[in-house]
This record gives C-alpha cells, structure tokens and sequence, in this order.
C-alpha cells in the first residue's frame, strides 16, 4: 500500500503580537480572561448570565440546557421575540431617536433610520405580511440588495413568528427555486433590481423564473429600488410601498418559544444540493448578542459599527441584523461594491460617518492592498478604533497591511 501526501511547500510561523493599548483596555468589556474561566467553570450558568444580562424575556426558561446528543436545546420553555429584542426595548428605554442604521447606496443616495422608525417599518411590514396571509410557522423568502428593507423583512418576519430563508441577490434564479421549494416558502420579498458598480441589476425577472418552479408561492412583494421596467402580475405580485400604505400601524410581538425556528439558511451547494442549516430563537440571539458585543468591544453610546458583508450571509445575518441591532448599536449599511465610483469607496464611507469598528474579509483587504495604500491615505480614518476580519483566516502580510494603513498602527 502506497501512501499519497500533499506536500507543503511553504509554511509560515507567525510570532509577532500587538497587544491592544493600555488606554483600549482599559475601557474594554473584556480585558482578561474572567469570562473564559467563568465559562469553564459552569457552562450553564455562564449562558444563563448572559441570556438574562443581554436579552429580554417574555416567559422565563425552566431548563438552561438540555443535551441529548446530537441535540441541544437552549433555555427550555422561555419564550421571547427577536424583532421586539432589537427594536422595541430600545425605543421603550428612551433610544428611538438613536440612529440604528446609516444606509449608503451606492449612487450616492442615503437613509438615517433611527430605533423608532425602523420599529414603525417592521410593524408596517409585519401587518402587510399578515395581510397576505402569512401565520406564525409559514415560510418567508427574501432576495434583496443591500438595502434597509432587507432588515425590515427579516426583523418583520421575527416579529410575527414566520421563519425566513434568505438568498443572496447574486445568487441564480435555480438557486432561488432550490430554496424556496426546499423551505416551501409561501411569500417571496424581492425588488426590481439594485445597484452594483453604477448599474442597475434586475432581481424580478430571475424572481418571476423561480416562482413559476416553486408552487408553494402564493405572493410575491417587489421593493421598488433600481427603477427598471418589471413586469407584474395581478392578484400575485405586490408593490412594497403600495401594502405598507394600507398596512395597520401596530403590531404587537410573537411570544415565540426559545426553540422555535428564527431562520433557515442554506449551505451554497457546491458540493452537493444546498442545506437547510436552522436557527432556532433563544439560543441564537443569546450567542450573536454576546459574541458582537464583545468581540467587537461595542460601546454602543460611542461607536459607528460597520460590517460589509451581505445579508445573505450568516455574517450579515449576525453582524449586520440581529446582533448590532439586539444591542442598540448605530451602523452602517453599504449597497454597493468597494470600488465605484473610485477605489477608495470604503474609505470615503469610514470617513464620512466616522465609523469607529471596521469588519471586512481578508480576500477584501488583499484587493486594497492590491490598490495601494494611497487610495485610504486619502482619507480621515483617525475614527477607527477596532479593526475585525471574518470568512477565512487572514494571511499575516495583509493583516500588518490592514493594521498600518487603515488602522494606523493603533488599532487591535
């Protein structure tokens, strides 16, 4: 018997370290390992901790955990609702003015959406949903650009118990339809198209490909972003602005079980076909309000958070929805791509709303590097103070990169 190995023809060991300052530590929600300790010693009550600091609870848990392998349920018989966890309990605590979302299309166009109006949004949108007969446990499917009306209809979707199944914008309409007859979704949320590199994309014609292969669609709602010509067709298709104006103002929240499924997302099927990964409500939220306040070190009086992924990712997901907004953060929200108008789009963006806590990928920092440190060098980046990389693990070049010349040396 022969043996067959890869060869590795370079391998890099990596021994420098940049601890944070004694002023960002000083200040940091984690600046030991207390809370490492803390969980190892009683993993249970470390979780119960959080959940009860972090989230707001409608009904209490009996049981912390229940483990049966390969099963685990989290916080047994406490019941709760997301979209009321990031939205309703600011507003209620005085931070409705706050500004959760700063939104940056790509044209150049902008929205400032504060606690309370994305409240009233969600409830609109929520009410409208109902409307076309969607009930707590029907299925909701979302294909949507970056804009804010993808938050609006997953937080809507949390609010009213209706799990949602998001696809990416980019992604084909085969991809839509495997989804969607997948989750037999009942609704589809799309628009006429979006913005990418100074374009319109139509998104309803591959949304009008994939529901004429997915029966369980009864209603598809078109936001109307990129203003090209879609062909809409009666009794089926509905305009967002045209429901949210006869939409009723309240909704209140679904008392949902910690259990009960938040959101199916699909693996991308490149080796197979696309997997239904479920997130369930309790557990969820708990882990990606605690994992972004702290990895993130937010302080959500003082930072300007901004992640770039896509919603269509579990990042966007965690790190741009339910997570920054579970914690009251005040973020930013970019339609487009890094490079239009010029290169230097993403810093222009950190300049202008002085975003404080910077998230991107490490094939993204390898593509500016590409670019050239002039093109950040054009711009005030002095407000960064914490720079985070997620998707893969990032090469120690581009992250002295990343380090010198977007956080100027300073930020961990």
């Amino acid at each position: 018997m022969t043996e067959n190995h890869e060869t590795i023809d370079a391998l890099s060991h990596e021994n420098r370290r940049f601890p944070p300052s004694a002023d960002f530590s000083s200040s940091a929600h984690v600046s030991d390992g207390g809370l490492h300790d803390e969980a190892a010693a009683d993993l249970e009550a470390f979780w119960a901790r959080q959940a009860s600091e972090l989230i707001s609870w409608q009904q209490p848990w009996s049981k912390v955990l229940e483990w049966d392998l390969p099963y685990a349920k989290w916080f047994v018989d406490g019941k709760l609702n997301v979209a009321e966890n990031c939205l309703d309990r600011h507003v209620k605590a005085g931070f409705g003015d706050k500004v959760a979302i700063h939104w940056e299309g790509e044209p150049g166009d902008t929205r400032t959406i504060t606690y309370a109006e994305l409240l009233a949004e969600v409830e609109q949108f929520s009410n409208a949903l109902k409307d076309l007969g969607v009930a707590k446990g029907d299925r909701v499917n979302i294909y949507l650009p970056m804009i804010p009306e993808a938050a609006v209809a997953m937080l809507a979707c949390a609010r009213i118990g209706a799990p949602h199944s998001v696809v990416f914008g980019g992604f084909s309409s085969q991809s839509l339809i495997d989804r969607i007859n997948d989750a037999e979704a009942k609704v589809l949320i799309t628009a006429d198209g979006g913005y990418r590199r100074g374009e319109v994309f139509p998104l309803k014609p591959a949304a009008d490909e994939a529901v004429a292969q997915t029966p369980s669609i009864e209603h598809v709602v078109v936001v109307e972003r990129g203003g090209n010509e879609v062909e809409m067709v009666e009794g089926r298709d509905h305009w967002y602005h045209d429901l949210m104006a006869a939409a009723d103002a309240s909704c209140p929240p679904e008392a949902m079980d910690s259990e009960d499924l938040l959101f199916l997302l699909y693996t991308s099927g490149t080796t197979g076909k696309p997997k239904g990964i479920m997130h369930s409500t309790g557990g969820y939220l708990t882990h990606v309000a605690y994992t972004h306040r702290n990895v993130f070190d937010l302080h959500r009086d003082r930072d300007v958070y901004w992640c770039t992924a896509d919603v269509g990712w579990i990042t966007g997901h965690s790190y741009i929805v339910y997570g920054p907004l579970a914690n009251g953060a005040t973020q930013v929200m970019y339609e487009g791509v890094p490079n239009h108008p010029g290169n230097d789009r993403f810093w222009e963006i950190v300049e202008k709303y002085k975003v404080t806590i910077f998230y991107t990928a490490p094939t993204a920092i390898r593509t500016f590097m590409k670019w050239g440190a002039d093109e950040p060098a054009k711009h005030d980046l002095s407000s960064l103070r914490l720079l985070g990389t997620v998707g893969e693990p990032i090469n120690p070049e581009a992250w002295m990169w990343y380090h010198e010349h977007i956080g100027g040396g300073r930020c961990p």
